[in-house]
């Protein structure tokens, strides 16, 4: 028998979570999810220039939006997940102990956010540094990465002494084995709707719309806060 493949492209933030997703999947189903991962706006770009992709799981709703302005979808972009910003630091960092008030730390030299132009997550890094007061203070310390994960990394390697990242990636395993985050302010950042869609070019639209209804089912939904997220609202 033919195993069955849906092809995801996932925002950078779902490394974490799409291979347990990816396996309850396949044993619900039977149906293989092979993900491929970058920010919301490379994946939207690629898309965009023919890339064979059945799904979109962005980090906002913007970019599934405007491939359905393009016409290159299969219905309406719905929301699958609401993500939450952190302040990550590793256990051995000059950040530690870890605050918000470590942004501004003099002991503190090099914050990584990712390029708010491409991630979402980085969008949300600006707006929270804008909204606490604390873009001037802080904007000679930044390191750009070109994803949330890539900015991870920066911090993960000691490159950056802090980070501001999804909630995925700083409550994985690895990164809470390595590090300690504190959350930032919900109500300081615009909220991160993360929006899927089904792509029109995709071979296999009807396969792609069923995990979009098992992704959203109140059950997956329920167990989304064990991965760092939230359900759709």
């Amino acid at each position: 028998m033919n195993l069955k493949v849906l092809h995801v492209a996932a925002a950078a933030d779902l490394q974490p979570v799409m291979p347990a997703l990816a396996e309850a999947y396949q044993q619900a189903t039977g149906v293989k999810i092979v993900s491929s991962f970058g920010s919301s706006a490379t994946l939207t770009q690629q898309i965009t220039n023919g890339d064979p992709q059945d799904v979109l799981l962005s980090a906002d709703m913007a970019h599934p939006q405007m491939l359905a302005d393009a016409k290159l979808t299969d219905g309406a972009p719905v929301s699958y997940a609401t993500g939450s910003l952190v302040l990550w630091a590793r256990n051995d960092s000059p950040a530690q102990p870890l605050s918000l008030a470590s942004l501004t730390s003099a002991r503190v030299t090099r914050i990584a956010v990712a390029n708010d132009a491409h991630a979402p997550y980085g969008l949300a890094a600006t707006q929270a540094l804008r909204s606490l007061g604390l873009s001037e203070q802080v904007k000679a310390k930044l390191v750009i990465g070109e994803n949330i994960a890539q900015t991870a990394q920066l911090a993960e390697s000691g490159n950056a002494q802090a980070a501001l990242i999804s909630l995925t990636i700083a409550n994985s395993a690895h990164f809470r084995a390595l590090g300690s985050f504190v959350a930032i302010p919900a109500g300081a950042y615009q909220p991160l709707h993360q929006g899927a869609v089904v792509l029109r070019s995709s071979p296999q639209k009807q396969l792609a719309h069923d995990f979009l209804r098992w992704l959203t089912s109140p059950e997956v939904q329920a167990s989304l806060h064990s991965y760092g997220l939230e359900p759709a609202s």
